[in-house]
């Protein structure tokens, strides 16, 4: 019997994809790549989908879906948890993008990590059978590590799952996991703070701001919000100001046609990023708060370049570090 398991890289999603091969099921992982994840990724190596998932021994797909959430993001049907997250209409969405999958494999239900009573919007009794309902999927979402606390699922009540063998785990501990992952030998799951960015209250000011002042974002205005400190000085004008080279390579890399890159002159110091439709003196603000993050931070006087994208065009500016309240009162999240 084949079956599509939802899996994100976390020890939940592991474990539970693990319990499905013990018993001799035909599973495959399935990864949705999001914008707003911060946590595992196989892109960036801490999962080999090319290959293998390590601890399994079995390949990983992976699906981005970043552009389809983005809308869901600015609009969604259920609201948003204590932050800007989504988190009913995600998971009704990914098990949406989840059952075409099936489909098109020939596969007969869906495996989840989900814990009862681990995430307070998503993770509640009610509230799972309505995503699995809104999904297309009622009956045919199976809760390995939580299923004994759950009515029984078709692949359950038909025999291809054996429910004595499935888990009774609930709750927000990560204890009952952690020692299964042991007996297990499972030793490569990622922190369990890692995960989506829409929870952080500084990301989602981040977002709010975003979609207050340009709705119409794109994935490239969401990473961006992932690099630097953000300022605000108009509806229609924001600064965005490395904290390291790392960044400063990605601010660079992001650049568009009508920004202006600023940079202190012969100190080291951030790249700036100044976007939008610049009001006299904004551009000197934004060289003296680039100033004030810059080695340069002490000199009354600072040297400041600033080029236009993309005609490289540039001006120079002789101007202060701008002082601490004037930080406080533009940031939006540092």
């Amino acid at each position: 019997m084949k079956a599509v398991s939802l899996f994100s890289g976390g020890l939940d999603s592991i474990l539970a994809t693990k319990l499905m091969l013990e018993q001799g099921l035909d599973i495959e992982p399935l990864y949705f790549r999001l914008a707003f994840c911060c946590g595992v990724d196989p892109e960036n190596g801490s999962l080999d989908f090319c290959r293998t998932i390590p601890s399994l021994g079995i390949p990983l797909n992976v699906m981005d879906v970043s552009g389809e959430m983005l809308e869901i993001v600015k609009l969604p049907v259920y609201g948003y948890g204590s932050n800007m997250n989504p988190c009913i209409d995600c998971k009704i969405f990914m098990m949406r993008k989840a059952k075409e999958h099936m489909e098109r494999i020939g596969a007969s239900f869906l495996v989840t990590g989900e814990v009862l009573g681990e995430r307070p919007m998503s993770q509640r009794k009610d509230a799972m059978f309505l995503i699995e309902k809104r999904a297309g999927l009622q009956g045919l979402v199976l809760r390995p590590l939580s299923a004994r606390l759950l009515p029984p699922t078709v692949p359950e009540r038909e025999g291809w799952v054996d429910r004595e063998r499935l888990l009774d785990i609930q709750g927000r501990s990560r204890k009952p996991q952690i020692q299964l992952a042991a007996r297990y030998g499972i030793e490569d799951y990622p922190d369990p703070a890692g995960g989506c960015l829409l929870t952080d209250p500084g990301f989602a000011r981040r977002i709010k701001d975003l979609l207050i002042h340009q709705p119409e974002f794109n994935l490239p205005d969401v990473t961006l919000l992932k690099c630097g400190r953000h300022f605000r000085f108009s509806p229609r004008v924001k600064l965005v100001v490395g904290r390291n080279e790392i960044e400063n390579q990605k601010i660079k890399d992001l650049s568009q046609m009508g920004d202006r890159l600023l940079r202190v002159n012969r100190y080291p110091g951030p790249l700036s990023l100044l976007r939008g439709e610049v009001e006299a003196g904004e551009i000197e603000k934004a060289a003296a708060i680039t100033a004030r993050y810059s080695k340069a931070r002490h000199l009354k006087d600072v040297e400041v370049v600033c080029r236009k994208i993309p005609d490289g065009s540039q001006q120079i500016l002789m101007v202060s570090p701008v002082p601490e309240e004037e930080v406080k009162r533009l940031i939006i999240h540092e």
